[in-house]
């Protein structure tokens, strides 16, 4: 008898094979809420958003993915992250969703409808059944939200059907499309170019997306700022690195990119975001990182400051210069003026500043000119970009409706000017190896002002180390 149980026991038995099971699991469920909650204006901007696309684009029909979540490691997934042209035109964040515009401008989003408890993935499907994740929205919970016709998955083959060549779509994203649409990477690249191009002006809806993600990455940084005593104890830059992902969980959705926390000679690695190292008394941070909303907007800070609330002589030599960079930066931005010139403005102050230290050794003529660049070795990234859905946004448009291009109303930009001087440049004193310095502001261009959206943050050495100070407290 024991070793009839002994075998037993060996076998293995999957409940979802059970008759037994199979029977009793659809009973006695009680009603589940599914609502979608949605911050209030997205479903109309969203529809606005779609509507520019169709005037852009007239006559074509467009199919566009949020696309799946990659593997991480054997049967773990990466945490969903909706393709951001897609959220951008349906505020939807369901994965494998698709949209389908028509060629007059209609739109149907294509979703998986929920499975019930009298249904197989109800129970035995532990990456998406309701019983292993919880509840998850239907097609109506989602029509009712975005105020948008949804139907089946299942429907999709016959809405996209004699799509080619008539059809754009981005190939990549969403596998289901890509085996209906037999879209080239050419179809891609314009529907792609054409979104990114309208994402360049920010409507009033989105501009408050971006207050919420500054103001909430403001946050983490102050909650950074307390918690320099216990990174310096051994925390080191990964207990940094947690506070503000903390905070980025908290208040939005998490982190826009990968956060950079930067102590000592790692603050002159443009990305360093390794944040193993160590903290300690009279380092600098550089702390570039940024709250991304629920949304899906994000913002992108950077501030370096003293980890104990004092610069030493040399690192506020370099941060009083990247911050004259900085203020010379702002001042060009403005309507009108071309997108190239406050990246100039900047550079111009560094290479004056690195000509008066004798580091650069030209004409700013020549430094600044095609052939020369020779002041790129300590700053060798751009100084700004846009900023929106994804932390670098808009990056398919054109040059020459970008960099080429000149500011306009309503975009929202990070200037960021810096210094990097690695502890092994030797063409660089050796009282400045190893200190890198950056300052990234997050702003938005109208036409009668520039609003600085980080400007609750302090931007003079004095006003860090008052802030560091205040906040150890």
């Amino acid at each position: 008898m024991g070793e009839d149980r002994t075998e037993e026991q060996r076998k293995s038995y999957r409940p979802i094979d059970a008759k037994g099971f199979r029977d009793a699991i659809p009973r006695n469920w009680g009603p589940v809420d599914r609502s979608v909650v949605l911050p209030e204006g997205l479903a109309e901007a969203a529809a606005e958003h779609r509507r520019k696309l169709s005037t852009a684009l007239p006559g074509r029909r467009i199919a566009l993915g949020a696309g799946q979540a990659p593997v991480r490691s054997n049967d773990t997934d990466y945490r969903f992250r909706a393709d951001s042209d897609f959220v951008w035109l349906t505020g939807c964040q369901a994965e494998g969703a698709v949209l389908v515009i028509s060629a007059d401008g209609d739109a149907t989003l294509y979703l998986r409808e929920t499975a019930g408890p009298d249904e197989a993935d109800y129970f035995a499907n532990a990456r998406d059944g309701e019983l292993w994740i919880g509840p998850v929205p239907g097609l109506k919970d989602w029509s009712e939200a975005l105020q948008i016709a949804c139907r089946p998955i299942e429907e999709l083959p016959a809405a996209v059907r004699g799509a080619v060549p008539f059809m754009l779509s981005v190939p990549g994203v969403e596998p289901m499309l890509d085996a209906l649409v037999r879209t080239s990477r050419t179809d891609g690249d314009i529907l792609r170019q054409s979104i990114s191009e309208l994402r360049r002006i920010k409507d009033d809806w989105e501009l408050d997306q971006l207050r919420e993600a500054v103001a909430a990455s403001v946050q983490g940084f102050a909650d950074v700022a307390r918690e320099l005593p216990e990174a310096i104890r051994g925390g080191g830059e990964r207990w940094l690195e947690g506070t503000f992902d903390r905070r980025a969980r908290t208040a939005g959705n998490g982190v826009g990119y990968a956060s950079i926390v930067a102590a000592g000679n790692h603050a002159p690695v443009l990305h360093w975001v390794r944040n193993d190292g160590a903290v300690r008394e009279g380092d600098v941070i550089l702390l570039d990182a940024g709250v991304e909303t629920r949304t899906l907007y994000t913002a992108d800070v950077t501030r370096t400051f003293p980890a104990t609330g004092e610069f030493t002589a040399p690192q506020r030599q370099v941060y009083d210069l990247v911050h004259q960079a900085q203020l010379a930066a702002l001042a060009a931005v403005t309507p009108g003026a071309p997108y190239r010139a406050f990246q100039y403005e900047a550079m111009r102050v560094l290479v004056e500043g690195l000509r008066d230290w004798g580091i650069v050794d030209v004409s700013l003529d020549e430094a600044l000119g095609p052939d020369g660049q020779q002041h790129r070795r300590y700053v060798v990234c751009g100084l700004g970009h846009f900023i929106g859905l994804d932390v670098h946004d808009c990056d398919a448009a054109r040059p020459e409706t970008y960099f080429a291009a000149d500011l306009e109303v309503g975009m929202a930009l990070a200037v960021e000017p810096g210094l990097y001087f690695h502890p092994h440049d030797e063409t660089v004193p050796p009282e400045l190896r190893g200190i890198g310095i950056r300052i990234e502001d997050n702003v938005v261009v109208h036409s009668d002002r520039l609003e600085i959206l980080t400007d609750p943050l302090p931007i003079t050495a004095e006003g860090l180390e008052q802030w560091v100070k205040a906040q150890r407290q």
